[in-house]
């Protein structure tokens, strides 16, 4: 495994699109912050940077982007970006988020639209989610999926379309294991947000001894344990140095005690908001 995932590696969508298996997140940045660390983490070697119309900071995120791009001849299509949908509400008024969206980032076209949320019944989720499978029919997205749904949701959705991607709060203490496994069914590709649970758990005795035993510090184990699962981490920093030391993720490999003691710390620890219940 350590010889095979790389910063460069691709998960494939079941669209035929690919999505870098590492990413940053953008939750809670705004202004010269988001720009410095995109910037920074471009300059490391992610190649896939997530934001939202929540995050209200699209504009210096593509600004970012694009600015590095010009900067060093990158292609625009070496980026992976995402944004997500605030509301669900109807079809109208996601075709039309969906384009100011594309206005913010200033990209040309959004590599990822995902529905950040279930809230707002049925109905609105099912028509939001109609307006984004016609935004990937014209080109405006190229893939589209969904964030913190439970399977009532997705599966109010399956018959319109499979979504590419579920994003989620995914990590040993959280491991969404009836979620997981209708997306792994469905061929559904897992991110995981909060993937280092957002540092509430470094000094948990099972990290820090996986920590030291591979000389690496917890960040690292947890976002290992995420790529070794399969799902692709998104974790959020401003710190320059925490950016860099996220990539090195690939030079080691946990063993599957490793996992299985990972495994075994579930807990059903929710970080952030959890609507996966809602109606």
């Amino acid at each position: 495994m350590a010889t095979t995932l790389t910063l460069n590696t691709k998960a494939k969508l079941l669209d035929g699109n690919e999505i870098p298996i590492l990413g940053l997140g953008t939750y809670e940045m705004d202004g010269r912050d988001a720009h410095d660390a995109v910037t920074w983490a471009l300059e490391a070697g992610y190649r896939h940077i997530d934001s939202a119309e929540w995050y209200e900071n699209e504009q210096p995120v593509g600004n970012a982007i694009r600015h590095f791009c010009d900067a060093n001849n990158v292609p625009r299509s070496d980026i992976f970006y995402t944004t997500k949908l605030k509301d669900n509400n109807g079809y109208d008024h996601t075709s039309a988020a969906i384009l100011r969206s594309l206005d913010e980032c200033g990209l040309g076209y959004i590599d990822l639209y995902l529905l950040h949320g279930p809230l707002g019944g049925p109905d609105a989720r099912k028509d939001s989610w109609r307006a984004c499978v016609d935004a990937q029919k014209e080109g405006l997205v190229k893939s589209i999926g969904v964030s913190t749904f439970g399977v009532r949701h997705l599966k109010e959705i399956l018959d319109i379309a499979i979504p590419a991607v579920h994003q989620i709060d995914l990590h040993p203490f959280q491991q969404r294991r009836e979620i997981v496994a209708l997306c792994k069914e469905k061929g559904i590709v897992l991110e995981a947000w909060a993937p280092m649970v957002r540092g509430m758990k470094f000094d948990h005795p099972t990290i820090v001894a996986l920590a030291e035993k591979h000389g690496k510090d917890a960040a690292q184990i947890f976002l290992r344990y995420s790529v070794q699962k399969g799902y692709v981490p998104l974790p959020k920093s401003v710190s320059h140095k925490r950016i860099v030391a996220n990539t090195h993720i690939f030079d080691f490999e946990l063993t599957e005690e490793d996992i299985a003691a990972l495994d075994g710390l579930e807990e059903g620890l929710v970080t952030d908001w959890d609507p996966t219940d809602c109606d």
